[in-house]
């Protein structure tokens, strides 16, 4: 094996860890700065900066959106474009590839979001926020780890390796959720067009294509299509990944390619070389950006939609941890799937309880379900608090009791 191979340790899982351990720490720096902006002197300068008009293109053929607009529908795609290739990978050749493995995390999944909406509707069942239910149901994969790496830095590998697999099912879950319940009326002819450039993708691929630029150069046109057909830009990015090449069979192959890329510049799957290239920039540009247009709220004392805070929250520290482990124990005792190796049922609960950081996914899915800006308001509120009571909840229960050892 060459030298440059064996100087390479780190295998991919490890440095997705490392790059959501630390864009979780930027997330949460740029959270907070929102926050502070948003309950000072420069509240009405913050407000009124996302509102600037950017216009994109030549006449006649140029979009114009706020700035906001452009995070939330054109940065976020990015973040959306990372997301399928990390569902493709994990589909292909990681954790989600046989049955065996993936039952725990799908269904530890489906019970983290299936119970936060049920429960988020015991609260909102008739009234303004009844619309809301899918916002307790993310997990924010970035503050997620993040948390992790703080509170139990040396928590066993299969445990890191659950709840990254868990969020990356929650992920699929949330795109399904989008696409299908939180979409506007559907314009046919633009939806036509996305239908006839996704196809052009897929002979892409078909034909053999490896290089990427004219993958993301017909993505472009898909996203515009996609953004004017009602259904929301974000799954354009989602959509693009899927017929990007990746080329994997097994997680031995992955960190093969992964380290002849590192030493040979650039022979590796094009969907592995793209993932591999918007880590960063989404971990450290897309995601705090987005945090710092969107998590800036006034924090008063108002009860106005307090339903609405109060579903989601209850929804986020209660309804996730309490999904999780009963879906859990579903499939352990009925022989479906089995715990990770050193990760026992309180470790488990704790993990259930950080997976109810819902942030950055949340806040996403509360601005697609209201148009109000005084129930988007409540909602914030409702996630801020509830992401920070479920993160100190799974603390708590994680450094309770004896510690967490590595089993690396």
């Amino acid at each position: 094996m060459p030298a440059r191979l064996k100087k390479n340790p780190l295998t991919i899982f490890q440095r997705f860890f490392r790059t959501e351990t630390l864009g979780g720490l930027v997330l949460l720096g740029f959270g907070l700065a929102a926050l502070a902006i948003a309950n000072s002197p420069l509240s009405e300068a913050y407000s009124h900066l996302w509102e600037i008009p950017l216009t994109l293109g030549i006449v006649p053929h140029e979009l114009s959106l706020s700035l906001h607009d452009w995070i939330n529908d054109g940065l976020m795609a990015v973040f959306f474009l990372l997301v399928g290739l990390e569902i493709k990978r994990e589909l292909l050749a990681g954790e989600l590839s046989s049955a065996q493995q993936a039952a725990l995390p799908i269904a530890c999944a489906i019970g983290g979001m299936v119970v936060p909406a049920l429960i988020y509707l015991v609260f909102n069942l008739r009234g303004l926020g009844a619309h809301g239910w899918g916002i307790p149901m993310a997990t924010d994969i970035a503050f997620a780890l993040g948390a992790l790496n703080l509170i139990a830095p040396r928590a066993p590998i299969g445990a890191k390796v659950l709840l990254t697999a868990l969020a990356i099912v929650d992920d699929m879950g949330a795109v399904l959720v989008i696409s299908v319940f939180y979409s506007q009326g559907i314009v046919w002819s633009a939806l036509g067009g996305a239908a006839v450039t996704l196809l052009v993708l897929i002979g892409f691929n078909l034909i053999g294509i490896r290089r990427l630029w004219p993958y993301l150069l017909v993505g472009v046109v898909l996203w515009s299509f996609v953004h004017a057909s009602g259904v929301h830009a974000t799954i354009a990015g989602v959509a693009l990944a899927f017929t990007i090449p990746m080329a994997l069979t097994s997680k031995g192959q992955q960190e093969t390619v992964f380290a002849l890329e590192r030493a040979s510049g650039g022979v590796s799957a094009p969907g592995l070389r793209l993932e591999h290239a918007l880590h960063n920039f989404s971990a450290f540009v897309v995601m705090p950006l987005f945090a710092f247009a969107n998590a800036g709220v006034k924090i008063d004392l108002s009860l106005q939609h307090a339903e609405i805070g109060f579903g989601i929250l209850a929804g986020l520290v209660f309804g996730k941890p309490l999904g999780i482990m009963m879906f859990a124990l579903i499939a352990v005792k009925t022989g479906i799937a089995r715990l990770p190796q050193a990760v026992n049922w309180r470790s488990l609960l704790g993990y259930g309880f950080l997976a109810g950081i819902g942030f950055t996914m949340s806040l996403f899915v509360a601005m697609l379900a209201f148009a109000d800006s005084a129930l988007v308001d409540a909602a914030k509120r409702g996630i801020i608090v509830g992401s920070l009571v479920a993160g100190v909840a799974g603390a708590v229960m994680l450094r309770a009791g004896r510690p967490l050892r590595d089993d690396k």
